[in-house]
C-alpha cells in the first residue's frame, strides 16, 4: 500500500485492517480497498461518463470539514462530476427523477439533513447503516444513507471509522444497482 493511501487511512482514523480469514490471513483488507480506488481512478478519464452519482446533503463544508470532505471525495476516487454537495432544502429542485441513467446514492449529514430529505424521525444513531429512501417526482427511489455531521468527525477522530463505514455502505449500494 502506498504511503499516501496509509496517510488517508491515518487522517481518517482508521488503521490497517488484517483479513482474520484463516484461509488467507496475509491479505491486507484495506488494501484491497485501496487497490480498487487507485485502479477507478487510473480509468477516470474527465472526458468519460460519470460512473454514479453521489448526493451529499448537509451544511457546506468549511475550513477543517472542508480538508476532511475533499479527502473523502479523492480516497473514493470520485470526479467532479461524480458528487454534488447539497442543502437539505434542494431536494425540492431534486424531485425530478434523474436525466442520467446512472446510479445514484445520497448522504445525509447528520439528522436535521436526514428528517429533511427522508422524513425520518428516528434518532440518527439508529438509522446509521440502513438504506432508506428518498422518492422523486417519477417515483423513483433514491437510496439515502445516515452519518453523523462532519464536525462530529473532527471533534471524535476515533468516529471516523464509522464516516468510513457509511462511505463503504454507500458505495456497495452503488454497485449492487
Amino acid at each position: 500500500m502506498s504511503n499516501m493511501h496509509s496517510n488517508f487511512l491515518k487522517e481518517m482514523g482508521i488503521t490497517e485492517w488484517s483479513s482474520r480469514d484463516p484461509a488467507d490471513p496475509s491479505v491486507e483488507l484495506s488494501s484491497v480497498v485501496i487497490e480498487q480506488v487507485d485502479s477507478q481512478q487510473k480509468s477516470d478519464d474527465l472526458s468519460a461518463a460519470p460512473r454514479w452519482h453521489w448526493w451529499f446533503f448537509g451544511d457546506q463544508p468549511k475550513d477543517d470539514t472542508q480538508i476532511l470532505f475533499q479527502n473523502m471525495v479523492r480516497i473514493l476516487g470520485l470526479s467532479s462530476s461524480e458528487w454534488t454537495w447539497l442543502k437539505p432544502s434542494d431536494k425540492l429542485n431534486l424531485l425530478q427523477a434523474p436525466a442520467e441513467d446512472i446510479p445514484i446514492v445520497a448522504i445525509a449529514f447528520g439528522s436535521t439533513s436526514l428528517q429533511k430529505i427522508t422524513g425520518e424521525r428516528d434518532p440518527l444513531t439508529q438509522l446509521r447503516e440502513t438504506v432508506l429512501a428518498m422518492n422523486t417526482e417519477g417515483n423513483e427511489e433514491i437510496p439515502v444513507l445516515a452519518s453523523f455531521e462532519l464536525n462530529h468527525f473532527l471533534t471524535k477522530p476515533k468516529d471516523k471509522a464509522l464516516l468510513w463505514q457509511d462511505l463503504l455502505l454507500a458505495k456497495s449500494v452503488l454497485l449492487s444497482n
